[in-house]
């Protein structure tokens, strides 16, 4: 899908109207192009498909333990306020008879990530991609973030983070989940970005 910058520019000059703003002051001048261009970057993965990232896997011989990636970046906009929300994701899997690229789980995170979400939403999406792409044993996703719709308005909870939690297949017993909780947390992510 390609975004439509034209609409974008002309719905940040009606916005700058509807809010007592004169769009035509100098330094608007170039607010609605600016606008368009950074929603292109944050609504990038609206019509792709995370599996995409997941096709080219390569074939193991044995089970092996837990494939853990820590403190991938996540940067999506919430689907409420199109405020942003940042943080980080975590991602483990128990691979099934295949791997992937380590640089395909943050390739996941960000197509996911890169159109309008709910935090919780966010996390199942990239659990079923896991799943759907790579047939694993297991899989866990932890997501924190802070969101902007919780900080800079309403209730302006500045200090406030949310963590989410998906998990499937073997990840879903409580021992095999601490485990993995506990090389996440050692990992040392923080989610103040």
């Amino acid at each position: 899908m390609t975004i439509d910058r034209a609409r974008i520019e002309a719905a940040v000059v009606e916005l700058l109207h509807a809010i007592g703003e004169d769009p035509t002051k100098a330094h608007f001048s170039s607010t609605p192009e600016r606008v368009a261009e950074a929603y292109a970057e944050f609504f990038a993965g609206v019509g792709q498909d995370p599996l995409d990232h997941l096709r080219e896997s390569v074939p193991i011989d044995q089970l092996s333990d837990a494939v853990v990636v820590t403190d991938i970046t996540v940067r999506s906009m919430c689907e409420h306020h199109l405020l942003p929300f940042l943080g980080v994701a975590h991602v483990a899997y128990l691979p099934g008879d295949r791997v992937v690229g380590l640089g395909k789980l943050p390739r996941v995170v960000n197509t996911l990530s890169a159109r309008p979400q709910m935090q919780e939403s966010l996390t199942e999406q990239i659990a079923d991609a896991l799943v759907e792409g790579l047939d694993p044993r297991g899989v866990l996703v932890v997501i924190e973030a802070r969101h902007q719709c919780v900080a800079a308005r309403g209730v302006e909870q500045t200090n406030s983070r949310t963590i989410t939690i998906a998990s499937r297949g073997e990840l879903t017993e409580p021992a095999a989940r601490a485990e993995i909780m506990t090389l996440i947390g050692s990992a040392g992510g923080d989610s103040n970005d």
